[in-house]
């Protein structure tokens, strides 16, 4: 997956990206800033795209 593709990421992910770079957007951030924000953001949250079942396992079991 090339860098800056988003279609791994499930529509809630994206759904929240849009909202955090809305967010920033009105904290007068540009829209640069602001998509890197959002996607650092749920990337953070969520460890990235979407996991399938033996690759999402947690860190503590």
């Amino acid at each position: 997956m090339p860098r800056g593709d988003k279609s791994a990421y499930t529509d809630k992910q994206k759904r929240q990206a849009a909202h955090i770079e809305e967010s920033e957007r009105d904290r007068g951030r540009s829209e640069e800033t602001a998509e890197r924000i959002a996607w650092a953001t749920v990337n953070k949250q969520d460890g990235g795209g979407k996991k399938s079942g033996a690759a999402h396992k947690s860190k503590h079991s």
